[in-house]
């Protein structure tokens, strides 16, 4: 095949897109023998045109897929768009264009976009969760969990904006000196307590804490935050009576063992008993606290390093172990979500009650000592907390247990005399999913006098958005202001009933979307379990770390319901995680569209070519770094593949070599030989331990400088200067796959009319050729390094102690001593060890 001179992409790109999409090349299931694959990154949010991190995180998964399949594998590589959402609903309100319209149009160019950086999605299943035939099975999912208990109505927390009238999501609320704002009419929003639909995560919570233990592959941090979110906690329950009062104050403790040193009792200000316990000259003081941190978010009043702040309540309770009143106190660094809203306070065991302690002058008292060395001073000479376990002291019939042993009496004994137990917690809560905004799905109920909610049968799915969207910000949720969606009829009675206006939040969209792509058209379920079978479950999954918690806590979950409802094999959804950095932008902050640094691919696509886009996203740095967009490195790349174009053009002659003049390959040849082998060995060992395709990257601009510096004068040297433009070629294949797919006709590498780059086999190295001849060996004399000698890689120890012995900086600090002993450790070292 003829070859220009100059390196063209943009005549070579199209071309090769229009190859592949006739071939249907990366559709999934059409190798039905192989062992499969699914590759699946986390799909895009639309709301905006694609940008540079969009890029990376799918051209990792590209090469990543593109590998695969060239190593066999029937692979399931697909796309979609997570397309409701709270953005394109703000966009509306601005703009006054419709939320469906404006996903559509963002679609149309995300899907441009990603075409032209030639990603091998099987784009035959897309999906777009905007689409009544999704999220159908978003509600269909719901009636299935409301029927096993796992949907329920509670009263939840939310941000009213007293300007708008309605609530609004975090993301609205502006949070400035510690008032908290409504960002689009400035009025101030409070927390309102108010009616919304929940997932029973929490049934799920030792199921999910104990598969963490399956995700080896899984990033240890993402692993760590899962496990800190579940925060599952072994404890006890005990209850302190409010003195002159029938009232107890329950509180949970990982630490019974301490409570002979409890010297007061906290109350979160959201607590239900502040009220009802508080003394009346004490109740002005302790409305303005609580109202004051009903203002004041909670990441505010608990972070580390967030001041201690308090107030007396004027109760005092009984500590039920030792008869003692305590006094009641109310503190901004308790939390009403968490435990039962009320802590007992031991501030020589516990760095936070300490400070608050020592801030109000309450009492220090130290009831755990160490099990060996020098004994904790008194409370009042203590400098901070001591919170490791020991041995009880001054605690009644407990002191000298060990810590371990006390918790284990001390919670039977609560139970035996009946006011506590041991008790487990956790910091998971239950999943709040409904939302107050039109652009989500809705949820299928039906209020109904006589039958009160009633869900909307299976065979009346879906539910769907009207296509009116009366969207202001204010008053009531926006399908509540449209009759013809909210007036019905009851499914049970049919007299007339309405419907619920509410939507559900999008993590349900892309909690169970990867399954959804195994047979994304299917209208009689969400997806086939025959081919879950197949398919699940997921081996990479690529995404940002800030997903870490809540997306992948979800997605872990809802495949859990999906094993129980049979519709997949497994517990778990996903093997193997890979969380790539963030893309930041010419000016060093990460790209977005606030700081006005965003690269979108179109123009470097079109400046460059996708090849090279992709390959600086792949060389930059390893998955998990972070990257700096820099035209001077992008620019180097094209460089590099306008080089390898070169070498292409120049060595043409080579093309014809056949390979049985490779065994007579010697010299400058047999090495260029090597060199390719030991690249084929480098850039395949990046794909298949952490995906380090920077430095197989590297190991393919080596070869071409020794492309480069080689002359071919023989039939040996050009059928080694062929083998290794073919090995390039292929090599560059998951990286650069257009310019491969062109070189590698190029240089006569199709054995049949029409074939494929990207169906062939991935090339083998030749072990004999990967070995190196000779190594270096470290010469030691007394365990001090005295020189370097270099050895055949086979030789003897004999012969290296010879080759030791005669190196010139080796013999002054052997001569006239006396060799003891020699230590040999193969290929690495020798070391004498002299008298």
């Amino acid at each position: 095949m003829p070859m220009n001179e100059r390196y063209e992409p943009q005549s070579i790109e199209p071309r090769w897109q229009d190859r592949w999409t006739a071939a249907h090349t990366f559709s999934a299931g059409n190798r039905p023998g192989a062992e499969k694959r699914y590759v699946l990154e986390m799909f895009p949010y639309p709301s905006g045109a694609m940008h540079m991190g969009h890029a990376r995180v799918y051209t990792i998964g590209d090469a990543l897929a593109r590998w695969l399949r060239m190593r066999g594998h029937d692979v399931l590589h697909p796309i979609g768009f997570d397309a409701l959402g709270l953005p394109a609903e703000n966009a509306a309100l601005k703009d006054g264009k419709h939320p469906a319209a404006r996903t559509r149009e963002n679609i149309v160019s995300f899907r441009a976009e990603m075409r032209s950086l030639g990603y091998a999605f099987d784009w035959d299943r897309e999906i777009v969760t905007a689409d009544p035939e999704y999220y159908r099975w978003n509600q269909w999912f719901f009636v299935k969990m409301l029927e096993r208990g796992l949907v329920y109505r509670r009263q939840g927390k939310a941000n009213w904006c007293t300007g708008c009238l309605t609530v609004i999501a975090n993301e609205q609320v502006l949070e400035q000196d510690g008032q908290r704002t409504c960002e689009r009419c400035q009025s101030p929003v409070l927390e309102k307590v108010i009616p919304e639909w929940a997932f029973r995560i929490t049934a799920y919570a030792d199921a999910l804490l104990e598969g963490l233990d399956q995700l080896g592959a899984w990033p240890e941090r993402v692993t760590t935050m899962q496990r800190n979110w579940i925060g599952r906690s072994v404890g006890a329950q005990v209850q302190f009576p409010v003195e002159g009062t029938d009232r107890k104050i329950e509180v949970f403790t990982t630490r019974v063992d301490t409570i002979y040193g409890c010297t007061y009792v906290v109350l979160a200000p959201e607590h239900p008993l502040v009220e009802a316990v508080t003394r009346p000259e004490r109740l002005a003081e302790v409305r303005a606290f609580v109202e004051r941190m009903r203002r004041t978010e909670a990441a505010a009043r608990t972070g580390e390093g967030a001041p201690k702040e308090g107030v007396f309540t004027g109760a005092e309770a009984v500590n039920p172990f030792t008869g003692a009143r305590v006094p009641v106190w109310i503190a901004n660094f308790v939390l009403a979500e968490y435990g039962t809203g009320a802590v007992m306070s031991v501030p020589a065991h516990d760095q936070r009650d300490f400070e608050f302690a020592r801030k109000y002058g309450l009492p220090v008292r130290t009831v755990i000592q160490p099990a060996h060395g020098e004994r904790t001073p008194p409370g009042d000479q203590l400098g901070a907390a001591t919170t490791e376990d020991g041995v009880l002291a001054d605690s009644g019939p407990y002191t000298g247990l060990p810590s371990a042993d006390a918790r284990f009496r001390m919670s039977a004994d609560a139970k035996a005399k009946g006011f506590g137990e041991a008790n487990v917690r956790y910091h998971l809560r239950d999943w709040g999913f409904s939302r107050q905004r039109y652009w989500g799905t809705p949820i299928p109920i039906i209020y109904c006098p006589d039958h009160g909610a009633v869900p909307v049968p299976v065979e009346d799915l879906p539910v769907r958005l009207p296509e009116q969207a009366i969207i202001t910000g204010t008053g009531e949720p926006p399908l509540a202001k449209v009759p013809e969606f909210v007036n019905t009829v009851c499914p049970v009675c049919g007299k007339p009933a309405r419907r619920e206006t509410e939507t559900m939040d999008t993590f349900v969209d892309s909690s169970w979307y990867y399954a959804r792509y195994l047979s994304p058209k299917d209208d009689r379920q969400p997806f086939d379990p025959k081919l879950a079978d197949r398919w699940l479950p997921i081996d990479v999954y690529v995404g940002g770390p800030e997903h870490a918690v809540m997306h992948l806590l979800y997605f872990r979950f809802w495949n859990r319901v999906m094993r129980e409802l049979g519709l997949v094999p497994v517990d778990e959804p996903c093997k193997r995680l890979v969380t790539q950095g963030i893309v930041n932008g010419p000016d060093g902050r990460k790209m977005s569209k606030r700081w006005g640094n965003v690269v979108a691919p179109g123009p470097m696509v079109k400046r460059f070519g996708a090849d090279t886009v992709r390959m600086f996203m792949l060389f930059a740095a390893p998955p998990e770094k972070d990257i700096d967009w820099s035209d001077e490195q992008v620019d180097g790349l094209f460089r590099f593949l306008s080089r390898v174009w070169r070498i292409f053009h120049a060595r043409h002659a080579c093309f014809g070599a056949g390979e049985a003049a490779l065994g007579e390959a010697a010299g400058a040849a047999l090495e260029l030989r090597r060199r390719t082998h030991r690249t084929i060995k480098r850039v395949t060992d990046g794909f298949e331990g952490d995906l380090k395709f920077n430095t197989g990257i590297a190991g393919l601009m080596e070869l071409v400088n020794d492309l480069y510096a080689f002359e071919p004068a023989s039939e040996p040297d050009r059928a080694a200067v062929r083998e290794a433009l073919v090995a390039l070629a292929t090599l560059l294949a998951p990286f650069a796959p257009h310019v491969a797919e062109e070189l590698w006709h190029a240089v006569g590498g199709p054995a049949v009319e029409g074939a494929l780059l990207a169906d062939q086999p991935w090339p083998a190295f030749d072990p004999a050729l990967v070995a190196a001849d000779t190594v270096s060996i470290a010469v030691q004399v007394n365990g001090k390094l005295r020189g370097e000698v270099r050895a055949a890689a086979a030789a003897t120890e004999a012969e290296v102690r010879a080759l030791a012995e005669s190196e010139e900086k080796v013999k002054g600090y052997l001569a006239g001593k006396t060799v003891r002993k020699v230590v040999y450790v193969p290929k690495r070292l020798v070391n004498f060890v002299v008298s």
